[in-house]
């Protein structure tokens, strides 16, 4: 039996027979005649033959898209984090307490995940594309603003405008990966984002050399208004709208009586029905509309209010702690703890070198790097093996080193600012801390992807919400605790107890999850899920 590979851009259209079953998260992945694969599974979603469908666009095109969302991602948060070592310059200058101008960074990253709420709705309303020029715009203008300001009270409205605007690139390119690639990919492909979500701290290390250049942090913002323009400009030429009813079918006009006549007498000498006429690809200029895919069909409020309803979703409860957890200690407690302590005794650094601490992120991610494709082959290897049922749960044991090296590397962190151990320990804890992070960001986002592909959108306004929710708690007042209390019971004991122990639900997943979602799909809220189609 002759199998096709998975052959983009060059003018193939890709089939398959793959289809979920009865429980949401098993998918029936067998390659029969005539299938397209990949990994040696059958790929799904299954396509449409319209070369419109985003699945059958061009391997160039997706990975564009992909590149855009995810460099977006990383200057969204850049613009939130990035800004960390100003908090001792912004409380001299603003006349306030470092713990009150660390509320510069809390108060927008909260914004930061709200904004989803009527962002979300929005591109599921109008279309992914409109929704995300809209969102860059109103990016830059926060941008721009944050720059002039003179007031704290300025500053904080200017970095809650940009906030806001940029607020739903956490979900969309999430979105698109499930809008533009199959089954198989997606591990890969939002590991990459995560990259570049992750990578973001890595601003705090340009802008603190920004201040030993002698430069105001105003030009901080200007540099990223320069590059938010960029995205805006190669997302309105490579973005394509990404909503696509796979599942509408366009009904053809009924043959008339001769044409009948005519293909029975084709299949007498044993020719084959020609297949219904397949639109043309829309032209490069078509592609460029500001008009996206508006879905009557989309209650707005009624899907803000759906997405509460995965707060009781095991599997996406999972995911916001996660998020919420390691964005509150990586990104925040990381950001506002790390340039306090490295300026006083025993280590007196130069405040412009507080912002070094991203190179433990780099390190970390960067170690993580090559791991972005073994969530996908593990998972494609036990598929073979399950006579080619797959399994959401499949991919998670990748996941089980990373379980203990994080909350370890927040308890040396931890320790090291409280004995005054050496400096290099900060970043050793750090990265490993990142590196862990880096497997749990991306494996189980992808793990409640693959459980409930339906209202995938719904799934991503609860994390937005709950994982800003959680990061704001965890953040807002650290200083303060550690102060009070030490780094050593608050960083070691506290953060790090937390986060093993939301770390050590993968063992619940990976050994009973199928159970849990078999369990939930009896259940009138998995049903009401599974009723309601992005």
């Amino acid at each position: 039996m002759a199998l096709k590979a998975v052959a983009h851009g060059r003018g193939h259209l890709v089939h398959s027979h793959a289809h979920e079953e009865n429980i949401p998260g098993t998918v029936n992945l067998r390659v029969e005649q005539g299938d397209d694969s990949g990994y040696g599974q059958a790929l799904f979603p299954v396509p449409s033959e319209n070369p419109n469908d985003p699945l059958q666009w061009s391997e160039f095109k997706k990975t564009m898209i992909l590149v855009i969302c995810s460099l977006y991602s990383f200057l969204a948060n850049a613009a939130i984090i990035g800004p960390s070592p100003f908090i001792n310059l912004w409380a001299a200058e603003f006349d306030v307490e470092p713990a009150v101008a660390s509320e510069l960074i809390s108060y927008p990253n909260l914004v930061f995940g709200l904004g989803s709420i009527i962002l979300v709705p929005m591109y599921l309303k109008f279309g992914r594309r409109p929704v995300m020029l809209f969102s860059l715009l109103t990016f830059a203008a926060g941008l721009i603003g944050a720059s002039q300001c003179t007031t704290y009270g300025g500053l904080m409205a200017a970095r809650v405008i940009h906030c806001f605007g940029s607020s739903v690139c956490e979900a969309l390119p999430v979105q698109l990966v499930n809008d533009i690639f199959f089954l198989h990919e997606r591990g890969k492909r939002i590991g990459y984002y995560t990259v570049c979500l992750c990578l973001g701290t890595f601003a705090s290390l340009p802008a603190g050399y920004m201040l030993s250049g002698g430069y105001s942090w105003r030009l901080f913002f200007y540099v990223e208004f320069s590059f938010a323009m960029a995205l805006l400009i190669l997302a309105f030429f490579f973005v394509e709208e990404t909503s696509y009813d796979r599942i509408a079918v366009v009904p053809s006009t009924p043959p008339s009586e001769s044409e009948k006549d005519g293909a029975a007498e084709q299949l007498e000498q044993g020719a084959q029905l020609s297949s219904p006429a397949i639109p043309a690809r829309k032209s490069f200029v078509q592609t460029l509309s500001l008009r996206g895919r508006v879905d009557t069909d989309v209650p707005f409020f009624m899907t803000i209010a759906h997405s509460f309803s995965y707060f009781l979703v095991p599997q996406s409860l999972w995911v916001i702690t996660t998020f919420g957890i390691k964005i509150g200690l990586s990104a925040l407690a990381f950001s506002y703890t790390f340039p306090i302590v490295i300026v006083s005794p025993p280590y007196n650094w130069a405040v412009t070198n507080s912002g070094l601490f991203a190179i433990a992120a780099v390190v970390g991610y960067g170690l993580a790097v090559p791991f972005t494709s073994s969530s996908d082959r593990l998972a494609a290897f036990l598929t073979k093996r399950n006579d080619g049922i797959r399994e959401a749960e499949m991919r998670l044991g990748v996941m089980l080193p990373a379980m203990l090296i994080g909350p370890a590397g927040i308890v040396l962190y931890g320790f090291t600012a409280e004995k005054g151990l050496h400096w290099i320990l900060f970043f050793v804890g750090g990265a490993m801390n990142y590196w862990a992070a880096y497997f749990y960001f991306s494996f189980t986002l992808a793990y409640a992807v693959d459980c409930y592909q339906a209202n995938t959108s719904e799934m991503l306004i609860a994390l937005n919400i709950g994982k800003q929710l959680i990061s704001f708690g965890l953040g807002l007042k650290v200083l303060t605790w550690v102060l009070e209390d030490g780094y050593a019971v608050i960083m070691s004991g506290v953060f790090g107890a937390t986060l093993l122990a939301n770390n050590l639900l993968l063992l619940i997943f990976w050994i009973w999850g199928k159970n849990i979602r078999k369990f939930m799909a009896q259940t009138w809220l998995i049903r009401s899920i599974q009723s309601r189609r992005d």
